[in-house]
């Protein structure tokens, strides 16, 4: 199946993806960012991420990988700017990572294997890479298991129309819950499969999260799909944004997003 991204690269996805951290987004794979380790990072996109394990790795080289050229050059700009020197970013392909064989200590995917029509090939490949011993690890949120209040049929509208377009564009949006079953299916044998939450209650965070998500479903790629697609309507898409931004005043509003976690450990030679 075609794959196109479902999310695009507009100004308020990248706001959104640069809020990710380490602490925030990849916590279950800290104990295995050691000082001095080599690490990947697959589908890196604004490379938040990517530049935090670079300090927590230091001076263990780090590489960012992303399909999008403009978004390695946001990362880029924003690496440069923070003066930390073991961390780069390139453009590639998930399917056939430029890299050698037994390259890397850690190969990690945040928020990728929901978007590749073939995720147990792309776990393939990055333990292609992964040196024996190393870890290859994944972190995808699950939407079907989304949970907000108060119920909102514009939300509810979201949601119906996100599991189309995603599907449509060749990915999953419910990849949490499959990552361990995608591992193991690539041929992993030690596989240790956990779950966390993001969580948006607080004054602050409702409004980030909500105004993000109004602006993103009426001016971004997600919007234009779903028209072209015949997924939603021009008033459906005005609907949802306006929902959303109701959203963020709604008595006791609050939304959780659950996501699925793997590390997987390449057997030793």
């Amino acid at each position: 199946m075609p794959e196109q991204y479902t999310h695009g690269h507009h100004a308020a996805v990248l706001r959104s993806h640069s809020w990710r951290t380490v602490a925030n987004s990849a916590a279950y794979l800290i104990g295995h960012l050691t000082p001095g380790s080599n690490v990947l990072d697959v589908g890196c996109g604004p490379g938040t991420i990517t530049t935090d394990i670079a300090v927590r790795v230091a001076p263990g080289d780090v590489v960012g990988m992303d399909a999008s050229a403009d978004v390695v050059a946001h990362a880029e700009e924003q690496a440069a700017a923070s003066g930390i020197s073991n961390v780069r970013f390139a453009t590639g392909d998930a399917y056939a990572l430029d890299f050698p064989d037994e390259t890397f200590d850690v190969v990690h995917a945040h928020q990728t294997l929901q978007h590749v029509a073939d995720p147990v090939a792309v776990l393939r490949e990055m333990g292609r890479v992964a040196k024996p011993g190393g870890i290859v690890a994944a972190r995808d949120a699950d939407y079907s298991g989304m949970i907000w209040y108060p119920e909102m049929p514009g939300l509810t509208r979201w949601m119906s129309t996100y599991q189309t377009v995603s599907r449509s564009n060749g990915g999953e949006p419910d990849a949490g819950r499959r990552l361990r079953h995608w591992a193991i299916e690539a041929g992993f044998i030690d596989v240790h499969s956990t779950a966390s939450l993001w969580c948006f209650a607080d004054d602050i965070d409702r409004a980030w999260w909500g105004t993000t998500w109004a602006e993103r479903v009426s001016a971004t790629t997600f919007g234009a799909q779903a028209l072209g697609q015949g997924a939603a309507t021009a008033d459906d898409i005005a609907t949802m944004r306006e929902t959303w931004l109701a959203w963020i005043d709604a008595p006791g509003a609050w939304f959780m997003i659950p996501n699925g976690e793997i590390v997987c450990r390449k057997p030793k030679a």
